[in-house]
């Protein structure tokens, strides 16, 4: 009968893989288990512990829906996924820094018209956004692809609603660069909000005593043929959670200062009722190439 001791074992279950026909599987696999073993033997692993892992991360999985995805937010409260961000975009090369995808893409949208107001009907004070695209050198990326989308005023994002199915999408949108690589839409002033954490990843949270807090931000992911897919984050100065980000997804140079108006009119010559913002942020795109990320959630009909 074969016996294995709990090193011997790796080395049994390494060599389990000799015959896998693709090397970057066969690489990953041999680093996965010599990992997953060392930590086992490290923490000298109960078997309430590892009974408690399982169970854990099936109740992730259960968690997950249509319209919500619990291991992509677990990936970001343990810092894996900007990990894995950083060691894909090592080298920007002056080209607008990278954050993360987030649990709430949902894919690509129709063309919206440049200054359209993504906000109809959801309350908040309005924001106009100002944007343009270029490569390293600052030339215009014209027809450049932008897809937008943020919480409301309340921390939701419209996917997390039960009304989504049937109302589509709000507060976010998909922009076509003009001639000169530029952009523009209305939209309300993003606030800082928490995570979900009626889910496992919510248990971790509390168990460890973090707070769940986001610093106020827009997503952006930018598309222009011959460059690199750019996903980020442009976030609001002065947000209180910039320095303590639950996702880990805050750099310094995705931060934005929103100017606050109080005149009567504002930028598309709407009359105000309080007041309201501009950010204007500039993108540059580094030329490469890259896959756009496939949607986890479902987008609406």
């Amino acid at each position: 009968m074969t016996r294995f001791d709990d090193h011997q074992l790796t080395a049994e279950v390494i060599r389990s893989f000799d015959k896998t026909r693709n090397p970057r599987l066969k690489s990953i696999l041999t680093e996965l288990v010599t990992s997953l073993h060392d930590f086992v033997r490290k923490t000298d692993l109960s078997f309430e512990e590892w009974n408690y892992a399982i169970d854990y991360l099936t109740r992730t999985g259960q968690a997950c829906t249509a319209t919500r995805q619990e291991f992509i937010l677990l990936s970001d409260v343990l810092g894996v996924s900007m990990l894995v961000d950083a060691v894909n975009h090592r080298e920007r090369d002056g080209a607008t820094q990278t954050t993360v995808l987030g649990p709430f893409y949902v894919g690509e949208h129709r063309p919206t018209p440049h200054g359209s107001d993504i906000s109809t009907g959801v309350d908040g004070e309005p924001m106009f956004v100002r944007s343009r695209i270029t490569d390293l050198d600052g030339k215009a990326l014209a027809g450049a692809v932008i897809d937008v989308w943020h919480a409301d005023d309340d921390g939701f994002y419209d996917s997390q609603k039960p009304s989504y199915g049937k109302q589509g999408p709000s507060l976010r949108a998909r922009f076509i660069a003009d001639h000169d690589g530029r952009f523009s839409f209305r939209t309300i002033l993003p606030r800082s909000y928490p995570i979900p954490t009626d889910g496992p990843v919510g248990e971790l949270i509390g168990a460890t005593g973090r707070h769940p807090m986001r610093p106020a931000h827009v997503h952006f992911l930018v598309q222009a043929q011959g460059y690199e897919p750019l996903i980020t984050h442009v976030f609001l100065e002065g947000d209180p959670y910039l320095t303590s980000d639950a996702v880990f997804g805050v750099k310094d140079e995705l931060v934005s200062r929103v100017e606050r108006h109080d005149e009567p009119l504002m930028a598309d010559g709407e009359r105000a009722s309080g007041p309201w913002h501009v950010m204007t942020y500039d993108f540059q795109m580094k030329p490469g190439t890259g896959v756009v990320p496939q949607p986890l959630l479902s987008a609406a009909e």
